[in-house]
């Protein structure tokens, strides 16, 4: 089975997210008849670049998506506690946040954690499974000292003690070789009998030989794009996997022709965000040591040529290693991925590491996103924190609940408790969009035009 994700991740990985609503809409109806298990449509950076850079509601975006939908599940990617933004939310949002996107129309929820600490997934996964979708728990994989078969191995089972329903190997950098591919699948399927998933990049030139590993060893599901917003950054593309997996078993027949058909489609709307367009010809090498995902790189390349800086990309790409190793070898993904990304930046502009260090990096230092994989470097933890002492407990715990106050900020602005997470999650730019909604619509009390003989009042 197929998962399609050019609805979120393929553009997400290609085009800095900037697909718009009426463009998804255009063709995923004949996506939806292919026989695809789930579409990923929402999730990400969806939620933000739809409030931030598209002025689009992403919770219609979601609905209206879901209303085209027959055959194939909706499917999104949630980061756990940090939901869809780029911080820990209070546990009462995040329960608010989960109804709703299933109420909205999500089938199936991918939940991960950046750091795989699975205190940041318990609440989400808890009220996923209340509110009667598939869960799906997401290993975050990459490559360290520490991440070996077995790490991921404990992890899976903690995952599975908490109830998921399938298991992802989350592969967002292309780091996955097909030697670990087929042992990581294989002992999966073996201890846990669970539908196992696999989401790579095709970044490194690896995706699509971990892909046929993975076909070998029993995978259950692939992760792809069509071929337009596929490949390089993105997903290993779905034409020529399913080309490959039906030798291996029997899939279901598709319609050449309608492919066709999407392709032509999809290939004219890459076209119109040329823009944002990562413009990635061929594979990097320089990723398997930088471990940098699709996109995080995408946007990465966008930040520095806005700055007239893409000459120091070499030297960035080569720094962020050296970030992750002081970090703890955290897993490059939203949020690890930006603040190891932007950390690395700086300390290459201002050409002495460490001389300015982000209130994210210290937030993390301080253990306020979870436990780091690996001890942090102790001279870096005492040069960012100095005698405070990071936390211990599960970071979610040190949040006071956030909704009530969140309404009495927002106030009339927020007309439906998605409209309320909206701001919650967004803060100001949430603010920003609500407000110009509000102050575009037209108002018209009928009961003062009704005193009105004439009709409308002049």
């Amino acid at each position: 089975m197929f998962t399609d994700t050019t609805f979120r991740d393929g553009h997400q990985s290609l085009i800095a997210t900037r697909m718009r609503t009426k463009d998804i809409l255009g063709i995923i109806d004949e996506v939806d008849s292919l026989g695809f298990q789930a579409l990923e449509v929402w999730g990400g950076a969806t939620f933000d670049v739809c409030v931030r850079y598209l002025n689009e509601d992403p919770w219609e975006r979601l609905r209206l998506i879901k209303s085209k939908l027959r055959n194939a599940k909706a499917q999104m990617l949630l980061r756990g506690q940090n939901l869809v933004g780029y911080r820990h939310y209070a546990d009462d949002v995040v329960e608010l946040f989960v109804k709703k996107a299933i109420e909205n129309g999500v089938q199936i929820i991918r939940i991960f954690d950046a750091l795989n600490d699975i205190r940041n997934l318990e609440k989400s996964i808890e009220v996923a499974l209340k509110c009667g979708a598939h869960v799906q728990g997401a290993i975050s994989y990459t490559v360290s000292p520490v991440h070996t078969i077995e790490y991921y191995m404990d992890y899976a089972q903690q995952l599975v003690e908490r109830g998921v329903h399938s298991i992802c190997i989350k592969d967002m950098a292309g780091l996955l070789t097909p030697k670990v591919a087929g042992e990581l699948v294989r002992n999966l399927k073996q201890r846990f009998g669970l539908p196992i998933e696999i989401h790579s990049h095709a970044t490194a030139g690896l995706g699509e030989l971990a892909y046929l590993a993975a076909i070998e060893a029993g995978a259950d599901i692939l992760d792809t794009a069509f071929s337009p917003f596929g490949m390089t950054t993105s997903q290993p593309a779905f034409e020529p996997i399913y080309y490959a997996w039906s030798e291996y078993k029997p899939l279901p027949e598709i319609d050449w022709k309608k492919v066709d058909r999407i392709v032509k489609y999809l290939t004219e709307v890459r076209k119109k965000y040329e823009e944002y367009d990562v413009k990635m010809y061929s594979i990097d090498h320089r990723i398997i040591t930088s471990q940098v995902p699709g996109g995080m790189y995408s946007n990465l390349v966008k930040q520095l040529a806005e700055q007239k800086m893409l000459n120091k990309l070499d030297a960035v790409l080569e720094e962020i290693p050296r970030v992750r190793k002081d970090l703890g070898y955290p897993p490059l993904v939203t949020p690890t991925s930006q603040i190891v990304g932007v950390q690395a930046v700086l300390n290459v502009l201002t050409g002495e590491r460490y001389s300015k260090v982000t209130r994210e990096v210290k937030d993390y230092v301080r253990g306020l996103y979870g436990r780091p994989p690996a001890p942090i470097d102790p001279e870096l933890v005492k040069k960012i924190l100095g005698d405070e002492k990071p936390i211990e407990g599960r970071p979610a715990d040190y949040i006071e609940p956030e909704l009530e106050k969140r309404k009495r900020e927002i106030g009339l602005l927020a007309e439906t408790d998605e409209d309320l997470l909206i701001y919650a999650i967004l803060g100001e730019v949430g603010r920003q969009y609500l407000k110009k909604r509000y102050d575009e619509k037209i108002y018209v009390d009928w009961s003062l035009v009704n005193e009105y003989e004439g009709g409308y009042p002049v």
